[in-house]
């Protein structure tokens, strides 16, 4: 990949960064860094963030251990404005979302936005176990840093910081886009921490995600004295939960289908009147996921068709999109840590799984790049274990290596007309792809 015109190594190799691993992040391309553009203002932003580097710590594990879920992130949007208000920028709390916040600041006149994302929340039972208190605190670095580097080099442009509310099921950004949050910026950029190699940052996709809902409607019946009198609604998920199980077989490795029970008022001697599926099917891109669904939806069907319940099939409006990485910006950020930092990697980050920022991906150029931070033994995102890795120093420092790049490069779209060009024609032959897709 050489979106930036710039040669560097495509995949990095080697295992899963581990706690105990004597290695050290190592940039791949040691003597890269004459590639790098305005290296002044890349010194400039590696200054300020190791000034934010003890603040940035603070925020980090104040957040980990108030962990709230999608949409009560109440505590994480009092913590981050606060500390948006201190650092000068004019903040607008309750964003279009009662937990969504806007921190925004602009140096001289004209020129362009560039946006940043901050996630927020956590996950039930586990805490941070995505590491958004990473995500939180880079958005955070990203803008600073570019703050103080408009007002240094005295660049006229603007820097604009979404705090985003209930990536884990909520499609917080979602909402956002569809009420105009994302639309002056040139391009967004955010990243999201995945075990991977020691140093290294990926470049990956990730699957488009739909949440379907399926209510089985049947008939209460004593579930010994009369059970030919009832209909069971749970007897009908379980079908619909077994044919999907069949059809796996049939789908594409690539592709996913997973889900749960739930009931209510359940008992062992009354045939259940009432059960619910919630069904997640992720394939590697829009237009694939459409296809997976047609083969998806009659397995729900032909359940309540067997069981004599009725069926209510609930999808959402807007699915969540894959990641259209943004070559150029993707290949300005390969430059920058291959040269500085670390890696570049094909293989990691989310790739299988899925993030609400991939319809922001479709809809301007964007970028969301995965980075490595030391994990136990299956101890990945949404364990335990991830939760534990997501607090410790080495993915702080981490955080704060692809927090460098990413600012370096908004620094870039603000003052490069020649690579603004360059992303812009980039999402739009993506954009020209999908739309045959569809």
């Amino acid at each position: 990949m050489t979106g930036c015109g710039c040669q560097f190594s495509t995949q990095t190799t080697g295992p899963v960064w581990h706690p105990d691993d004597k290695a050290i992040p190592t940039p791949t391309r040691p003597n890269g860094e004459k590639d790098i553009y305005r290296p002044d203002i890349l010194e400039h932003i590696e200054a300020t963030i190791k000034e934010l580097d003890g603040e940035l710590r603070e925020l980090s594990l104040d957040i980990h251990s108030h962990p709230e879920l999608k949409y009560e992130e109440r505590y994480a949007h009092d913590a981050l404005t606060a500390f948006m208000t201190k650092h000068g920028f004019e903040v607008t709390k309750h964003y279009h979302l009662e937990t969504a916040w806007l921190a925004t600041f602009a140096h001289g006149e004209g020129g362009r936005t560039i946006g940043v994302n901050s996630e927020m929340d956590a996950l039930p039972g586990v805490g941070h176990a995505c590491g958004h208190n990473l995500i939180a605190i880079s958005g955070v670095g990203v803008a600073i840093a570019i703050q103080k580097a408009l007002m240094k080099f005295n660049i006229a442009g603007k820097v604009a910081l979404l705090g985003t509310p209930a990536e884990e099921g909520g499609s917080g950004k979602i909402i956002l886009l569809e009420k105009g949050a994302y639309k002056e910026m040139s391009a967004c950029l955010m990243c999201h921490p995945a075990p991977g190699p020691v140093g290294s940052v990926s470049l990956t996709s990730c699957l488009a995600l739909e949440r379907i809902t399926v209510e089985y409607f049947g008939h209460t019946a004593h579930a010994a004295l009369s059970p030919w009198e009832g209909k069971n609604a749970l007897d009908a998920a379980v079908l619909g939960y077994n044919n999907i199980s069949a059809l796996r077989q049939q789908l594409l490795p690539t592709h996913r289908v997973h889900g749960i029970f739930e009931g209510k008022d359940w008992a062992p001697n009354i045939i259940p009147d009432y059960a619910k599926m919630i069904c997640y099917v992720r394939a590697p891109t829009r237009a694939e996921l459409q296809v997976t669904l047609k083969r998806v939806l009659p397995c729900f069907e032909a359940a309540g068709l067997a069981t004599g319940c009725e069926v209510k099939i609930n999808q959402e409006e807007t699915g969540t999109h894959d990641l259209r990485q943004n070559l150029a910006l993707g290949g300005e950020v390969a430059n920058i840590i291959t040269a500085k930092y670390g890696a570049i990697d094909y293989e990691y980050g989310i790739k299988s799984a899925s993030t609400d920022f991939g319809n922001v991906t479709y809809a301007l150029p964007s970028l969301h790049p995965g980075f490595a931070i030391p994990t136990i033994k299956d101890g990945g995102n949404h364990t335990p274990g991830f939760t534990k890795s997501a607090a410790t120093m080495q993915a702080h420092y981490a955080c704060l290596d692809i927090t460098k790049a990413l600012a370096a490069t908004g620094m870039r779209v603000l003052i490069d007309d020649e690579f603004l060009a360059k992303v812009k024609k980039t999402f739009e032959e993506d954009s020209e792809v999908q739309s045959l897709l569809k």
